[in-house]
This record gives C-alpha cells, structure tokens and sequence, in this order.
C-alpha cells in the first residue's frame, strides 16, 4: 500500500530492536523498549505549514532518529507504520 503524507509530515518504519541483552538474555515483546530508530517510507511536499515555510530536510531510504513518543501508529496491510512531522525527527543516521 502506498502512503503519500500531507504538508510536513513524514511516514516511517520503526527498525527492529534486539532481542537479547548483552548477556545473552532473551527479551519478550513486553519487556523491549520502544525503538527510536526508523527508516524513512515516504516524505510530504512540505511547503506553506500553518502559515510558515516548511523545507522538507529528509527522504525516502534515511534512516532517523525521532522523539519517542511522536506521531500515530497505523496498521496498514499487516505492517505497522508511524506519521511524524519532520519537527518530531531528531537526527539522520548515516
């Protein structure tokens, strides 16, 4: 499914996580922490953004780093996605 965001809001995808500590314990679903790395699906035009210039810094393929608790999750076709504004997006990962 193909997800074309809107003004300056960007759809990413979250990286998976470990799923064992350094001393080799296992982790549950439960017991992870929420993922702060993603990579980057699609990016809106940017543009005029409730009355202020919006230059979109980052494209589809980048991997970033982003606020912990931004955006909305989405379920689409089985995969989970997460809409940000380019504001919520802290660093890009190189």
């Amino acid at each position: 499914m193909n997800v074309k965001p809107l003004g300056d809001r960007v759809v990413i995808k979250n990286l998976e996580s470990e799923e064992t500590t350094k001393g080799g314990i296992l982790l549950t679903n439960s017991a992870k922490e929420k993922p702060q790395m993603a990579e980057v699906i699609s990016v809106g035009p940017g543009g005029l953004v409730d009355g202020k210039e919006v230059v979109m810094h980052v494209k589809a393929g980048q991997k970033v780093i982003y606020s912990k608790y931004a955006g909305t999750e989405v379920k689409l076709g089985g995969e989970e996605i997460i809409i940000v504004r380019q504001s919520d997006i802290l660093a890009t990962v190189e």
